[in-house]
């Protein structure tokens, strides 16, 4: 697992941003579709089980790419 810096318009970034950034738009997208279909509604607190679910979004986004992300360098 070799996660490298990403150049944004020359300022380097570190990768858990942009996958922070990419889950936060998934767990809204999520967040709408749950408040759709009232599912909201039957959990103790909206707030934090929408926070659960973006530690669960950016941890499986993490997890993936870092599968997937070749090794360099043996």
């Amino acid at each position: 697992m070799n996660f490298t810096e990403i150049d944004l318009f020359g300022v380097y970034v570190a990768p858990i941003s942009a996958m922070a950034v990419i889950s936060w738009a998934v767990t809204i997208g999520l967040r709408r579709l749950a408040v759709r279909l009232g599912l909201l509604n039957y959990v103790w607190h909206p707030a934090v089980f929408t926070l659960c679910v973006f530690v669960v979004v950016l941890s499986s986004i993490t997890l993936v790419s870092g599968r997937f992300t070749p090794i360099t360098g043996q």
